[in-house]
C-alpha cells in the first residue's frame, strides 16, 4: 500500500489518525516536561529544584531545545538510509519515555543531563520521520496536503494544551519529579497508539528511501570524526575550559553551522538534479524566515516564562494562576483556529486564490514579531503586568505559527529532494535548532529592567524581515520551479 486518496479520517487518510494521536502523546510529553524544566532548574535545593542560576537556566533550556532540534538532522538521515520511518518513529518514542522516566527520579543533576541524552536522540529520531510519514500519505499534488499538514498539527496542539495544565499544575504545586513521571506516561501511551496503529501507513514508512551502501560511506570519515570530537575533548581538559558556558556556545555554534553545512551538501550532490537544486534555494530564504519565527516562539518557555513568574499578576483573575499555564494559551488557540485555516487554504486553492508560500511565510513572521513589539506597553510599567497582556502575546504568536509552521512541514516534503526526502524534514525541524541556539546567545541580556529594549528590539527586527520576504517573493516562487508555490 502505497500513496493513497482514501478519506477515513474527517476526508484524509486513515493514517493520519494515527500519527495525529501519537504526535499529540509525544508533545503531550514533550511540552509537558518543557513547561517546568526551567523553573525546576533554577528554583532552590530546599523546593526541589537544582538552584541554577536563572540567567543559566534560561540559556541551558535554550541549547537543551537546540540540541533536540538539530538531532533532526542525523535522525533524519537515519530514517532514510537505514530505519525507514515508522521504525525510526518507534525507537525515537522509547528514547523519549527513558528520558522522562530519568527526570522522574530524584537524582539531581546527573538525571538531568542523562534525560538531556536519551531525550535529544529520541526527538531527532522521531520528529522528522513522524511528518514525512505524513507526507508519504498523500500523492504529491494532492490538494489535501496544507490541510492535512495542518489538522496533523492539531495533535501537536492537542498535547501541547493538556501538557502544562497537567504536568505544570502537579509539577509546580506538589513534586517536579511527578509532574515528569506524568510526561514519562503519556511517552508511553503515543507509543501504544502508534504500535497499534502502523497497520494504517503506507509502505513507504516501513523501508529507508535511500537505503546505504557501504560506497556511500568514504574512507575515512568516522575516523576523522571521532579524532575531531577527540582533540576538542583533550583540548577541553589541558585547558580546563569546561563549563556551562562552554556547552552552551559550542551547541549554539553547531546549530548554525550545521544546517549551513547541510545545504551545501545538498546542492552538491549528485543524486539531486537541476529541478531539485533550484528548488532547494527558494527553499533557503523560507528556512531563515523559520529561524528567525522560532527565536521568537520558543522563547515563550524561556524568556516569558519567567516574566509570567516573575513579573505578572498571578492574582489578578481572584485566584493564583501556576505560571506555567500561560504554555497552554498558544496551544488553546491553535485548536481554535487550524480548523478553520485547514478548510480556508482548500478553499482557496480550489478558487486558485491560494497565497504563495513566502506570503503565508510572511504574514507569520510580521505577526510574530508584533507579539513581542506588544510587550513593550507594559514592560515599561514599574508595576505587575496583567495577564491579558501575556496572553495576547501568546496569542499574536499563535496565528503566525499557523500560518507558518504546517505550510513550512507540507513546502518541505514538496521541496526537498527525493535522495534527501526525510533528512530536508529533518533539515526543516533544525530551523528550530537555529533559533534556539541564537536564543540561548541573547536570553541572557534579559532581565525586568530591559525588558522593553529586549522586547522591542527582537519584535520590531522579525517585522522588517517578514516585510523584506514579501519583497523576494516573486524570486522565490519563480526558484520553486511550480511546486507550492
Amino acid at each position: 500500500m502505497g500513496k493513497t486518496s482514501a478519506t477515513g479520517f474527517f476526508g484524509h487518510p486513515s493514517g493520519l489518525a494515527t500519527l495525529f494521536f501519537t504526535e499529540a502523546w509525544e508533545r503531550f510529553s514533550y511540552y509537558g516536561m518543557k513547561a517546568i524544566l526551567l523553573y525546576y532548574m533554577y528554583d532552590r535545593v530546599s523546593e526541589g529544584g537544582l538552584g541554577i542560576p536563572a540567567e543559566t537556566a534560561r540559556s541551558l533550556v535554550a541549547v537543551y531545545g537546540a540540541s533536540i532540534y538539530l538531532a533532526a538532522i542525523g535522525g533524519g538521515w537515519l530514517s532514510d538510509r537505514v530505519l525507514g520511518a515508522s521504525r525510526s518513529t518507534l525507537y525515537g518514542g522509547i528514547l523519549i519515555m527513558c528520558g522522562h522516566i530519568c527526570l522522574a527520579l530524584p537524582a539531581g543533576a546527573t538525571a538531568l543531563y542523562l534525560s538531556m541524552l536519551f531525550i535529544v536522540v529520541g526527538t531527532g529520531l522521531l520528529k522528522p520521520s513522524i511528518s514525512t510519514s505524513v507526507g508519504q500519505l498523500y500523492p504529491s499534488q494532492d490538494e489535501r496536503r496544507d490541510s492535512g499538514f495542518t489538522i496533523y498539527y492539531m495533535g501537536i496542539s492537542v498535547g501541547a494544551l493538556i501538557a502544562p495544565l497537567a504536568v505544570g499544575t502537579l509539577g509546580e504545586k506538589y513534586d517536579y519529579h511527578l509532574g515528569f513521571g506524568l510526561a514519562a506516561a503519556g511517552m508511553a501511551v503515543g507509543l501504544v497508539v502508534f504500535v497499534l496503529g502502523q497497520r494504517h501507513l503506507g509502505d513507504e514508512s516501513k523501508r529507508p528511501t535511500n537505503p546505504i551502501r557501504l560506497a556511500d560511506i568514504p574512507r575515512g570519515w568516522a575516523a576523522g570524526v571521532l579524532a575531531g570530537i577527540g582533540l576538542l575533548v583533550l583540548l577541553v581538559v589541558l585547558t580546563d575550559s569546561f563549563s556551562a558556558g562552554l556547552v552552551i556556545d559550542l551547541i549554539s555554534l553547531l546549530a548554525i553551522a550545521l544546517p549551513v553545512a547541510y545545504f551545501t551538501v545538498m546542492l552538491r550532490s549528485p543524486r539531486v538534479t537541476g529541478a531539485e537544486r533550484s528548488r532547494v534555494l527558494s527553499y533557503i530564504p523560507l528556512f531563515l524566515a523559520a529561524v528567525c519565527f522560532w527565536v521568537i516562539q520558543e522563547q515563550g518557555a524561556i524568556v516569558l516564562a519567567q516574566y509570567a513568574q516573575e513579573s505578572t499578576d498571578l492574582d489578578a483573575f481572584g485566584f493564583g494562576i501556576p505560571a506555567s499555564w500561560f504554555q497552554s494559551v498558544g496551544s488553546l488557540v491553535l485548536i481554535l483556529i487550524a480548523p478553520a485555516f485547514a478548510v480556508l487554504w482548500i478553499r482557496l486553492a480550489r478558487r486558485d486564490r491560494q497565497p504563495s508560500t513566502p506570503a503565508k511565510f510572511s504574514f507569520g513572521l510580521v505577526v510574530a514579531g508584533l507579539s513581542y513589539a506588544m510587550l513593550v506597553i507594559p514592560a515599561l510599567s514599574s508595576g505587575e503586568t496583567h495577564p491579558l497582556w501575556l496572553i495576547g502575546s501568546f496569542t499574536l504568536v499563535t496565528i503566525g505559527e499557523i500560518c507558518l509552521s504546517p505550510i513550512g512541514m507540507s513546502v518541505t516534503t514538496q521541496l526537498a529532494p527525493a535522495a534527501f526526502a526525510t533528512q530536508t524534514m529533518g533539515l526543516w525541524i533544525a530551523s528550530s535548532a537555529a533559533g534556539q541556539g541564537i536564543s540561548a546567545q541573547i536570553v541572557g541580556f534579559y532581565d525586568r529592567a530591559s525588558a522593553p529594549l529586549y522586547f522591542g528590539v527582537i519584535g520590531l527586527s522579525a517585522v522588517a524581515l517578514g516585510v523584506l520576504l514579501v519583497v523576494f517573493a516573486p524570486v522565490i516562487r519563480r526558484k520553486m520551479a511550480g511546486v507550492g508555490a
